[in-house]
């Protein structure tokens, strides 16, 4: 998995009703783009996010 700042990361419930959280990437700490990412989530909590396989990465809109 990679990303940039900037970038939206979705990571999906583990449970029924239990819903997704989505947040913006504001510092990738790891290698070229790896994680660990710091994530400010919509509810204003930012937190270290060591993505598993129920994340995805969706990349921000880019000027040209």
């Amino acid at each position: 998995m990679h990303a940039t700042v900037g970038d939206q990361i979705l990571v999906h419930g583990h449970t029924t009703g239990q819903g997704n959280r989505r947040g913006e990437i504001v510092e990738v700490r790891g290698t070229g783009g790896e994680p660990p990412y710091l994530v400010r989530f919509e509810d204003g909590h930012t937190g270290l996010v060591f993505p598993g396989p129920d994340a995805v990465v969706v990349p921000a809109q880019r000027g040209s």
